[in-house]
């Protein structure tokens, strides 16, 4: 699992990938991850915004995830609604996340976003990026 960072902006947000898998762009995302997103959308007091997941170049390892809230539909972008929490990814992350799950925990060994993802062959001693 890779831990991300989470915000309000375009900034790379802390987040865990779980649960099941969509059709449209094989994201999952459990009840708490999507309970805490409504939270940090609530606190927001916008209700344009929708979570966008995406795979890029860098970090040690290749590639890193980006997390973030966005209010623009690109071309090419798939779109999943868990009830009322929507995810995209777009069209070009869709192969390197498919499968992959966003998780959210709030112990006192593990907090915040999470990913789990299966087509990650390996990642870089501090997590931060994969291949």
């Amino acid at each position: 699992m890779t831990d991300v960072a989470l915000s309000t902006d375009q900034s790379v947000l802390a987040a865990t990938l779980v649960d099941e898998p969509t059709r449209e762009h094989g994201v999952g995302l459990t009840d708490a991850a999507a309970l805490k997103i409504k939270s940090l959308l609530e606190q927001e007091g916008r209700d344009d915004l929708r979570l966008r997941v995406a795979v890029q170049p860098g970090g040690c390892s290749g590639l890193i995830y980006q997390l973030y809230f966005d209010e623009r539909y690109l071309d090419g972008d798939k779109t999943v609604d868990f009830g009322g929490v929507e995810v995209i990814v777009d069209d070009m992350s869709v192969p390197y996340l498919d499968g992959a799950k966003i998780d959210f925990k709030d112990t006192i060994s593990e907090q915040g976003f999470t990913i789990d993802n299966p087509n990650a062959a390996g990642s870089c001693a501090c997590g931060d990026s994969f291949h």
